[in-house]
């Protein structure tokens, strides 16, 4: 095993005493091209350019004498020490820590990112980090190839968000430029990247139009005050607590469909979490697709209905969550959706339960007001391979002044789950 590991994270600026000793006394360097080409690495040092990290560790791990790794960034903010510490590898590891490129990237657009979701966007599952641009206002995405600034615009698709792109952040090409997103395709990108990606409803966010920011600072603008934890919107926690709310708490227009007690069933059985797209077929009032927004998933809501289309878009503005609403009619207006991960069909039956199955989600539900309807939604699902779960589920609203019945709700829930994933 090597004597001595040090992981020396590199911003462009000029290293530390502390990364110079750590080099100066380095039998093998290991790091990109442009790291093996800093001239503080002694010419008799062994140099392993990283590809596989996991090569790279049992290299250093056969070695003898001092190591010295070298990574953009802040190494350990999703960096190498990760993989280096790693069991199967029985690095221990010494970390001189540079500014991390989200936090570059945030301050040349001059923008605080305490309430920023953070992702790491590789081509396997660039569509999860996509999702989290459509549920969140503030995202910083760091990319990869074939994962890049191109390829998230591409997969929003009609949800319009701001991009701040920064380009070889710390070296003489860095630049940054600020486009809509429906503008990023149209150009080519340089590795290595950060994206931000800001917008939504309520976000007061502008841009310009695509020219590279003047000394490096995006023109965006973000709604102030302080939070007290990362990751989330200043406001949180939410003013209302709870899930499955009355319907009070909607406004009018909910449907028999969207009682409380159903809607609590069905994100129990969906669990909605961040990084799930979630469809809502026959949204209504937009409850559940609002409640299932404030789990963190990505919703589109869909509706025939115009009128209902509206409220739900003003149900998600008044609980401050971001739905993208849909008014067609299922199943043809499906077609041209994303994937999704999870779905709630609230209206249509069996024939857009069918077609919900054909796109593979993890997990649908439905629910029939008879037996019969019941049994047709059921085959669908088990004919579409899904294992079907169904419970009748009964509610009576009591008036608690004087203990009598104020309303009865009853519905077959019915729930299937994928099962080959």
């Amino acid at each position: 095993m090597a004597d001595r590991v040090t992981v020396i994270g590199w911003d462009g600026s000029p290293l530390t005493d502390a990364a110079r000793s750590a080099l100066a006394a380095a039998t093998l360097v290991a790091g990109a091209a442009h790291h093996l080409a800093l001239p503080e690495i002694p010419p008799t040092a062994e140099r392993i350019r990283l590809g596989s990290l996991d090569l790279a560790a049992r290299r250093i791990a056969g070695h003898r004498g001092g190591a010295v790794v070298l990574a953009d960034g802040d190494p350990g903010f999703f960096g190498v020490v990760r993989t280096l510490r790693a069991p199967e590898h029985g690095l221990e590891v010494e970390v001189v820590p540079a500014v991390s490129a989200v936090a570059a990237a945030f301050a040349r657009a001059g923008m605080p990112w305490d309430d920023a979701q953070v992702v790491v966007a590789h081509s396997r599952d660039l569509r999860r980090a996509v999702n989290v641009c459509r549920a969140h206002t503030k995202v910083a995405v760091l990319t990869a190839p074939g994962a890049g600034p191109a390829e998230l615009a591409l997969l929003l698709g009609p949800v319009h968000r701001t991009f701040v792109i920064c380009e070889e952040l710390g070296t003489e090409r860095e630049q940054v430029t600020v486009l809509t997103s429906d503008k990023v395709a149209d150009h080519s990108w340089r590795d290595p990247n950060v994206v931000i990606v800001i917008g939504g409803a309520g976000t007061g966010a502008a841009a310009g139009g695509g020219q590279p920011a003047a000394q490096g600072r995006g023109a965006v603008r973000t709604r102030t005050g302080g939070g007290w934890i990362a990751g989330r919107d200043p406001n949180y926690p939410p003013a209302v607590r709870g899930w499955a709310l009355p319907a009070d708490a909607y406004g009018a227009g909910l449907g028999e469909g969207e009682s409380a007690e159903l809607r609590a069933a069905q994100l129990a059985r969906l669990g909605p979490r961040v990084g799930d797209l979630v469809w809502d077929i026959g949204s209504g009032g937009g409850a559940a697709a609002v409640e299932a927004a404030r789990f963190g998933a990505a919703v589109i809501a869909v509706d025939r209905d115009a009128d209902a289309c509206a409220r739900g878009t003003a149900v998600a503005r008044r609980f401050g969550v971001q739905l993208q609403v849909v008014h067609g009619t299922a199943p043809l207006v499906l077609e041209d959706l994303p994937e999704p991960d999870v779905v709630r069909v609230g209206g249509g039956g069996a024939p857009v339960v069918a077609a919900c199955a054909a796109r593979r989600p993890e997990r649908i539900v439905a629910h029939a007001a008879t037996r019969d309807d019941a049994e047709a939604i059921g085959r669908a699902l088990a004919e579409g391979g899904y294992a079907v779960e169904c419970a009748l589920l009964q509610a009576v609203e009591l008036d608690t002044t004087a203990w009598t019945e104020r309303e009865r709700s009853v519905a077959f829930l019915l729930s299937g789950r994928l099962t080959h994933l």
